[in-house]
């Protein structure tokens, strides 16, 4: 019989996923000297669920949350950043956008909403990481693994940061850890948006719902699924072949910029040490 996804397909142990998650961000920043975060809190799941994370693994007084909102914003996204902020008791700004946007989206007046959006997305972090020099802390990522796959974010945006903590999690998974270590209801419950216009959704713009790519991504990533035994697991073949386009496509997003080689050793080819070869060994 063919292989039928669930959403029991991708749950996860979340105690399990909470302690690997939290040791991850406390040791990964040790390896390079930090005990400080800075994270960008939109008002969404995906953040929510990082800050909480953090506030466990470093301290709630060392993680710094920032709401930066545009005139457009749901003021929904403001109040529930606020819901986390509250509960978790961390340090936090709240830096309007606006005006500093704005004047390059009136400079070119036929600009379309996405290039709007890919302004304001990569305005925010340039926020965060000034914040980070002032805060002594590094950028959180809140990307997870659906968005990464499919390509939903903006290069030097919301894919910058210097650690990604959620992003080998499904959209379904950040869900389920979302409500084990107690992000607010009304952040867990409402439709994914990034909020870059009025009535945006990422559900809107993708064309199918998280849960329908998750299943499928995680046949065609994590079990290494062909298209065609995809198809036979029960997914229709336009949509297979819809979202494969889509992830091939955007692999450029998830790596570096290629180095071209002309040396011996060229950084990110052959010259490839581990994260943490200068604090474990001598130098």
């Amino acid at each position: 019989m063919a292989f039928v996804p669930s959403s029991d397909t991708l749950a996860i142990n979340t105690d399990l996923a909470r302690r690997i998650l939290t040791g991850f961000i406390r040791d990964e920043m040790a390896v390079v000297g930090f005990n400080r975060a800075v994270i960008g809190l939109s008002g969404g799941i995906d953040s929510a669920l990082v800050a909480y994370l953090a506030a466990e693994a470093l301290g709630a007084e060392n993680v710094l949350c920032i709401r930066m909102p545009y005139k457009s914003s749901n003021p929904e996204s403001l109040e529930h950043a606020g819901l986390v902020i509250d509960a978790l008791g961390v340090p936090n700004l709240t830096v309007e956008i606006t005006d500093m946007v704005d004047p390059l989206i009136e400079r070119f007046p036929d600009m379309n909403a996405m290039r709007r959006g890919n302004i304001m997305v990569r305005q925010r972090m340039i926020i965060l990481f000034d914040q980070s020099a002032a805060f002594n802390g590094l950028v959180l990522g809140t990307s997870n693994k659906t968005e990464s796959l499919l390509g939903y974010s903006t290069i030097f945006g919301d894919s910058a940061a210097a650690l990604q903590p959620i992003a080998d999690l499904y959209k379904h998974q950040v869900r389920q850890l979302s409500r084990a270590v107690g992000v607010p209801a009304p952040i867990v419950d409402k439709p994914p948006s990034a909020d870059l216009w009025p009535g945006q959704t990422d559900e809107g713009e993708l064309g199918y719902t998280y849960d329908q790519a998750d299943q499928l991504l995680y046949l065609l990533v994590d079990e290494r699924y062909t298209l065609d035994e995809a198809v036979e697991a029960g997914f229709a073949r336009e949509f297979v072949d819809r979202v494969w386009r889509t992830v091939r496509g955007v692999q450029f997003k998830r790596q570096m910029p290629v180095i071209a080689k002309l040396s011996r050793r060229t950084i990110g080819v052959d010259f490839l040490y581990l994260r943490d070869w200068g604090w474990r060994t001598p130098f």
